[in-house]
C-alpha cells in the first residue's frame, strides 16, 4: 500500500492505494514543520481512524507540504512519520515539487502555488530548479490568502474597509480591534489565523473594494514571481494550483494574460494527479 500526501498550512489531503486501487481518500489538518513539531504531527496521526487502521500495511509514503526548503526541517516530518508509519519508507518534498510533477509530469513548465501562500518555480521535466522564491507570509506571500487577509485586516482596523463590508465582516468572524491584534501578535500559527479569510474575498468577490484588492494581489503575484521565470522561458506552460488561484481565476487569468503568459491549468490540488503517478510507478 502507498500513501499520498500533499500539505498546506490548512489542511493536509491523503490518498491511500494499493494495486492502482483507492482504498481511502481523506484530510487531516496541515503539516508545516515551522509550525508543527514532530509530538503534533504524531498527534494528528493519531486522532485519524484511516491512518490508525492503515499505518502498518503501509510500505511507501510521498509527503508533499510546505516549509521543506531545508533538510533540518524535512527530518521533522520524516522523524513523525518513521515513528507512526513502522514498515513505511518515506520520500519528504517540497510542495512546489508536487505541482510539478501533478502539472507538468515528464515536461518542461513554470509551476506556480496560490493558495495560503505563494511561490513559484521552474521544473526542467525532471527537477524543480532553485530560486529566491517562496520567503514565507512574513517577507512575501503576495496575492495568496495570507497577504489578502492582512490587507483585510489593515483596512478594517484602520476603518479603510467600506461600511457595507466592515459591517459583514464583524457579522461573520466577530472581531475587534483588540482580537484581531491578540491573534497576530500574541497567539501561535498567525499564517493559519491570516489565511483563514477565504470564505470572506469569495463571498464578496464582486465587491468593487474586494475585487481591487484580489486584482492588486495577482498583479504583485504576477511581477513578483511569474514575469522573471517568463523572461527566462517564454514557450514554457505555466501550471497553477491552490485554493485562491483556483476559486479566483476569473481575476487571475486577464491578469496573467495582460503580461503575455499563457496559463496551462489550474487546479485547486493536485493530489489526485499525483495519486496517478505514483500508482502507475507501484
Amino acid at each position: 500500500m502507498i500513501a499520498v500526501v500533499y500539505s498546506g498550512s490548512h489542511y493536509a489531503h491523503w490518498r491511500l492505494a494499493d494495486k492502482g486501487r483507492t482504498v481511502a481518500s481523506f484530510k487531516t489538518t496541515g503539516i508545516n514543520p515551522y509550525l508543527n513539531d514532530e509530538k503534533h504531527i504524531i498527534h494528528v496521526f493519531n486522532k485519524n481512524i484511516n491512518l490508525i487502521h492503515h499505518a502498518e500495511e503501509i510500505r511507501k509514503i510521498y509527503f508533499f507540504g510546505p516549509g521543506l526548503s531545508s533538510p533540518e526541517m524535512k527530518e521533522i516530518i520524516r522523524n513523525a512519520f518513521t515513528a507512526f508509519f513502522k514498515f513505511a519508507k518515506i520520500t519528504v518534498a517540497h510542495d512546489i515539487d508536487a505541482v510539478a510533477l501533478a502539472g507538468c509530469k515528464n515536461e518542461q513548465g513554470i509551476v506556480c502555488i496560490c493558495g495560503s501562500g505563494t511561490n513559484a518555480a521552474w521544473y526542467d521535466g525532471r527537477k524543480v530548479k532553485s530560486n529566491n522564491f517562496g520567503l514565507g507570509y512574513v517577507l512575501a506571500d503576495e496575492g495568496s490568502a495570507n497577504w489578502l487577509g492582512r490587507q483585510l485586516l489593515k483596512a478594517f482596523i484602520s476603518k479603510a474597509l467600506p461600511d457595507n463590508l466592515c459591517n459583514r465582516f464583524a457579522k461573520k468572524y466577530n472581531y475587534d480591534r483588540n482580537a484581531i491584534l491578540d491573534k497576530v501578535y500574541r497567539q501561535k500559527q498567525t499564517a493559519l489565523f491570516l489565511s483563514s479569510f477565504n470564505d470572506f474575498f469569495i463571498d464578496n468577490k464582486d465587491d468593487q473594494y474586494i475585487n481591487k484588492l484580489l486584482t492588486t494581489g495577482f498583479e504583485k503575484l504576477v511581477n513578483t514571481y511569474l514575469i522573471p521565470l517568463h523572461k527566462q522561458y517564454p514557450d514554457a506552460p505555466v501550471h497553477f494550483s491552490g485554493s485562491v488561484a483556483m476559486h479566483f481565476q476569473d481575476i487571475l487569468q486577464p491578469i496573467t494574460a495582460n503580461a503575455g503568459i499563457s496559463v496551462s491549468s489550474i487546479v485547486r490540488s493536485p493530489i489526485n494527479n499525483l495519486l496517478t503517478y505514483y500508482a502507475n510507478k507501484n
